[in-house]
């Protein structure tokens, strides 16, 4: 492999930094690389790439990982309860009073897509959100974003783009990563331009009042849908790549993005997109969240931080409030 896609390159230098920082083993690093490449020794090659020393590749002779049967179950947790491994106090578990919650499907490219539906138990028209998951896929943290949501009066729905494949629940959890890139990026957008659609269509949702956000790989698809679905009013991207800034001109919505000062892989261009805004006349707002890295908004991983947290998801809420 000498080429690397976007997103790609975007997952393997994550998973890089995760295995260096020890958050991930060298087995779940090489595993990962190695559904994103198809081969190990694609993998091998890729993971040089990104700078990995020789110690640390993998005999491009070793066989392709075999699936494992993932340990968590992610959408249709109705009942579940507390979320696994939450720790933020703006944790809603599922069965929280005043909410409802369900698993829809909606058309999309002549496929079913299904996606967590949240929202306000009250009788009309709310304000709308679309979720874009992280790698992971959907997970009962993205569903618990989706009731956090639902909470503060929006309609939120978290879509699995994993759908096709048989739904992120049934898969191997490194191998989420590879279905993910091996999907597409416009594939995914699509889907997000469906589940508008879907969402304007119901009776609950005030069609004119629809935003987007996506946490990590789910940050650079809401950047991407930004340049391409009209009608998103505002997103909040978290610490996703940024969308090709020849396309930035195209972007119609208010435009939030939170970035971790510690996150240099993201943060570092940040200024080149900011620029590209400011030109081309977006309403756009840029938060360097200090002292944290990637990932510090999900409560169920090792870089959470409750304070910039909860100032990230506060002004989330301010821009969707101003925007929508």
């Amino acid at each position: 492999m000498t080429q690397l896609g976007k997103f790609e390159r975007y997952l393997i230098e994550e998973f890089f930094d995760d295995y260096r920082s020890g958050v991930l083993s060298q087995r779940t690093f090489t595993r990962r690389v190695a559904f994103i490449t198809g081969s190990m020794a694609a993998a091998s090659a890729a993971m040089l790439l990104v700078g990995c020393t020789p110690t640390e590749v993998p005999r491009s002779t070793d066989p392709m990982p075999t699936p494992e049967p993932s340990p968590t179950s992610a959408a249709g947790t109705a009942g579940s309860g507390a979320v696994p491994g939450a720790k933020s106090p703006l944790s809603v578990p599922e069965g929280a009073p005043g909410l409802t919650t369900t698993s829809v499907q909606f058309p999309s490219g002549g496929a079913s897509v299904s996606a967590y539906l949240a929202r306000p138990g009250q009788e009309g028209r709310a304000p709308a959100v679309l979720i874009c998951h992280e790698n992971r896929g959907l997970t009962p943290h993205i569903e618990d974003v989706a009731r956090r949501f639902a909470k503060e009066g929006y309609a939120a729905l978290a879509l699995d783009l994993l759908s096709r494949e048989g739904g992120t629940a049934g898969m191997d959890r490194d191998g989420v990563p590879g279905a993910l890139t091996q999907a597409g990026a416009q594939r995914h957008v699509a889907d997000f331009a469906a589940a508008l659609e879907y969402l304007q269509a119901q009776d609950f949702v005030d069609g004119g009042r629809v935003a987007m956000t996506g946490y990590c790989f789910g940050g650079g698809i809401t950047w991407q849908a930004a340049t391409e679905l009209d009608g998103l009013k505002a997103t909040a991207a978290f610490y996703g790549p940024a969308p090709d800034l020849a396309k930035v001109p195209d972007i119609k919505a208010a435009v939030f993005g939170v970035y971790a000062e510690l996150d240099q892989r993201i943060t570092g261009p940040m200024p080149a997109l900011k620029d590209a805004l400011a030109a081309s006349g977006v309403v756009h707002q840029l938060t360097v969240y200090p002292g944290v890295d990637h990932a510090f908004h999900n409560d169920t991983g090792d870089r959470y931080n409750e304070a910039q947290a909860t100032a990230a998801w506060n002004d989330t809420l301010a821009w969707f409030g101003r925007h929508l």
